[in-house]
């Protein structure tokens, strides 16, 4: 492959390329082009086509009709490797790394170079030290992944690309677990690698990214091409209406109630070495409060410790006035407790079962009957399309669908399906936007005003800050385990509430 001929002017260009799943079209005849060293921001709402699309570049899939060209040259791949031969890398959201081997064992994971059938080891640390250094890494290259920060395993993971000569690099929503610091790292990483000539498609739903990092932007929607254009023709506002299609006025639904007196949960000088110090609140029915913080700053530990999934070495629990702090998690839910995990694939869902299986793991046993516990499938079935439809589950989905199958988005609302079977009087979020797309966002917020107004209390721990003071009533900020400040929703301040999570 010589992708520095002088007269190679497009790197990539799709033509009218179409998919369809068990005959419903995903992808309508999508035709756009990608210029050779330029940095491309492809958006759209979860489903709309985006992954679809990449794994047929990736040669995960195939099209039904269409065709691709990569180089100037036809393009028609049937596996990955054969993405990979002509300079294709993937930076996917979930990192495919082995945390249990160093740095310099991942980049060469599939490819050792050997002599003689002795692995040089030699070469590979000459050459693993060469690509730290081009991604800004002073590592060693015999460092265990598992004991790399979030940041430093997304570099890693470029490094890896780069370690096998990618040309083009398709990065999917790489700043979802990054911190501020991280991603301002990243995104100088990713200006070089433009400087070098390197093609960049960049996948994310934060679109400020994507206006800081792109040179032309394609937005998809339902499968379609609805704009493609230079960079300097978008801002945030145009391209959420064109996504969604229809002007979002105000990101965060209006709530038309306030909390209630009530306090319904109350932790008391929670304590756990080296995790939480006197960490405490209360929890007011239909309440919604926000806890910000930076990443390590306990609010994740917090939400374990609250759900009793992590032990506690000493305070206290209140809930509805009985104690709860001896209770273990299954009691907790049983009590009225629900928990959305920060990693939805990994901690809220089975990715290879249905949609049905997913959505009555918690709570199967309402419709278990008779001395055998056999489920009556009548009542579950209407059980599962009562909340498929509170939570506007996509209707192109089948109960019996796998999980893995459906979109971002769609997963999230699985897993809200899932706890809001069993009824739950308090519900703990943590990250509950992570990586969907606006729209499906705003579904989220108006479902969390719909659980307040129906008497719910939630307890949303979030990164966005602009997220908890759209969506709260009250704001607690933490730092090194402890809680520092608290704010009402009249004395929300960004610079405010920023100070308290930082000093």
């Amino acid at each position: 492959m010589n992708t520095n001929r002088k007269n190679v002017v497009m790197a990539l260009r799709f033509q009218s390329i179409e998919k369809a799943f068990f005959g419903v079209r995903v992808l309508k005849g999508i035709s756009f082009e990608l210029k050779l060293g330029k940095t491309l921001g492809l958006v759209g709402e979860n489903g709309a086509g985006k992954s679809t699309l990449m794994n047929i570049l990736g040669g995960n899939l195939q099209p039904d009709a269409g065709t691709i060209r990569l180089w100037d040259e036809p393009f028609d791949p049937h596996s990955p490797k054969d993405a990979e031969k002509m300079g294709i890398a993937f930076v996917h959201q979930e990192l495919n790394l082995f945390g249990n081997l160093s740095i310099a064992e991942n980049l060469f994971i599939s490819r050792f170079p050997t002599s003689g059938g002795l692995i040089k080891r030699k070469s590979i640390i000459t050459r693993t030290q060469e690509v730290l250094k081009q991604v800004g890494l002073d590592l060693s290259p015999h460092l265990q992944v598992d004991r790399l920060s979030a940041g430093e395993r997304q570099l890693v993971e470029i490094a890896k690309a780069l370690n096998r000569n990618a040309k083009l690099i398709i990065l999917d929503e790489p700043t979802t677990s990054l911190t501020d610091r991280e991603g301002e790292h990243l995104f100088d990483i990713l200006g070089r690698l433009r400087e070098q000539g390197i093609t960049l498609i960049y996948i994310s739903h934060a679109l400020e990214e994507v206006l800081r990092l792109s040179d032309e932007v394609v937005v998809l929607r339902d499968g379609e091409v609805v704009s493609t254009g230079p960079v300097e023709d978008y801002n945030q506002a145009r391209m959420i209406s064109i996504m969604v299609g229809r002007s979002i006025d105000q990101l965060f639904p209006k709530r038309n109630h306030k909390p209630e007196e009530a306090v319904v949960l109350q932790a008391k000088r929670l304590c756990r070495k080296g995790v939480l110090k006197d960490a405490g609140f209360a929890l007011r029915r239909k309440e919604v409060l926000g806890i910000s913080g930076l990443m390590g700053s306990g609010r994740t530990e917090l939400a374990r410790i609250v759900f009793g999934l992590d032990p506690v070495d000493s305070g206290e629990m209140i809930l509805n006035g009985v104690s709860i702090i001896k209770r273990s998690s299954a009691e907790r839910i049983e009590a009225g407790m629900a928990f959305l995990t920060e990693d939805r694939r990994a901690e809220g869902l089975f990715m290879e079962a249905s949609i049905e299986d997913n959505m009555t793991l918690v709570c199967a046993s309402r419709w278990a009957r008779g001395p055998l516990a056999w489920l009556d499938q009548k009542k579950l079935i209407v059980g599962v399309r009562e909340y498929r439809e509170a939570v506007k589950l996509t209707a192109g989905a089948r109960n019996e669908q796998a999980v893995k199958t459906l979109s971002g988005g769609n997963q999230q609302k699985v897993v809200f399906a899932k706890w809001l079977l069993n009824k739950p009087e308090i519900i703990i979020l943590d990250e509950p936007t992570r990586g969907i797309d606006v729209g499906a966002k705003y579904e989220v917020y108006s479902l969390i005003n719909q659980l307040t107004e129906q008497g719910a209390a939630v307890l949303v721990i979030s990164s966005e800050l602009e997220e908890l003071i759209g969506i709260c009533d009250r704001i607690l900020t933490m730092r090194q385990g402890e809680i520092t400040a608290e704010f009402d929703q009249v004395d929300f301040d960004r610079e405010k509430i920023l100070r308290a999570a930082l000093h």
